[in-house]
């Protein structure tokens, strides 16, 4: 396994802040005309593409051989002179210096490239959750280093909206593969952090789900029979994004099931890599819905249609055998 030292971790979290504190300031002044469509019909906005665009650059700078594995790229920009305009005010506002458009363009596609063959990569969702940043509600910034073999080695959550604990806005999680997952502020660079643990819940029935907002995403009538057979009490916590994995993380919620509609569906690894390793490092047991570990090692997708439980570890056999019954 590849090792993790001390100027990964800080670039990483750097890169994480930097974006995360762009699409906080974009989403308190977006309007819908910022917002379009990709050719699946899923939205994208100019801070997806800032937010790319600085962790791109961030990493760049410091890594510069090493490959950004992300969900967008430039085409849009390229075909909408007005929404790169936007984009290169934001960026430019960002870096404190006036950012040309081929620079921009540049920044964005280097997250585009093809996942490697060998060597480390990282992977990145710029906003994970942008149906949740639209609605003002919750979304993540999403990176997370990996091994040429999928191993997870580092992960950080970037969640702007969601509460820091303390009675702020703005939580920051990250982790280091066999050194723990801490919560840091999410707009200064603070040193260490606050450790974060998953609660212990040993009755099933003591335990909160976590899903979905969007029905199309997670099946909840699934949820809701899967909850039953847990004898779960609690009303579910809905929120978008990898915000869920720093919820479970943290203990606001227990389990996070994520269970798809269509056979056909395809996780990417930028949805669920850093949420993975931050709940992991919090103790938590993070599998597919048959029990098996995440399988990293097979491109840009997870297998089709395998779904994703959260939860610790003391329940995670008992979740899992509650998604098999419900399913069969």
């Amino acid at each position: 396994m590849t090792p993790i030292h001390a100027e990964e971790r800080a670039v990483a979290l750097r890169a994480v802040r930097r974006a995360a504190a762009v699409c906080d300031r974009v989403q308190q002044t977006l309007v819908a005309a910022e917002a379009v469509r990709k050719k699946d019909r899923s939205p994208v906005t100019i801070a997806d593409f800032a937010s790319q665009a600085l962790v791109c650059e961030t990493l760049g700078a410091a890594f510069p051989d090493d490959a950004v594995v992300a969900e967008e790229d430039a085409a849009v920009l390229r075909g909408d002179p007005a929404l790169r305009s936007r984009t290169l005010e934001v960026v430019s506002e960002a870096m404190g210096r006036p950012v040309e458009g081929e620079e921009l363009l540049s920044w964005i596609d280097r997250g585009s490239t093809p996942r490697p063959s060998s060597g480390r990569f990282w992977t990145l969702d710029p906003i994970d959750g942008t149906k949740g940043f639209l609605r003002g509600q919750q979304y993540a910034v999403a990176l997370a280093l990996l091994d040429a073999s999928g191993e997870l080695l580092l992960g950080v959550l970037g969640c702007p909206s969601l509460p820091d604990g303390s009675g702020g806005r703005g939580a920051l999680i990250a982790a280091v593969r066999g050194r723990g997952a801490e919560s840091l502020g999410a707009s200064r660079e603070d040193g260490e952090g606050r450790p974060v643990r998953v609660r212990e819940v040993t009755e099933p029935a003591d335990l909160r789900l976590c899903e979905s907002v969007e029905p199309s995403h997670s099946d909840h009538e699934t949820t809701a029979q899967i909850s039953s057979r847990l004898g779960i009490r609690s009303e579910p916590l809905r929120i978008d994004s990898q915000a869920k994995y720093a919820a479970v993380a943290r203990g606001d919620a227990d389990v996070y099931l994520r269970l798809p509609t269509r056979a056909d569906y395809s996780e990417r690894i930028w949805d669920h890599a850093a949420g993975a390793l931050v709940v992991q490092e919090a103790g938590g047991v993070v599998t597919d819905t048959a029990g098996r570990p995440l399988d990293f090692s097979r491109g840009e997708g997870l297998p089709a249609a395998c779904g994703v439980v959260a939860a610790p570890s003391a329940v995670h056999a008992a979740v899992i055998e509650a998604v098999q019954a419900s399913r069969r």
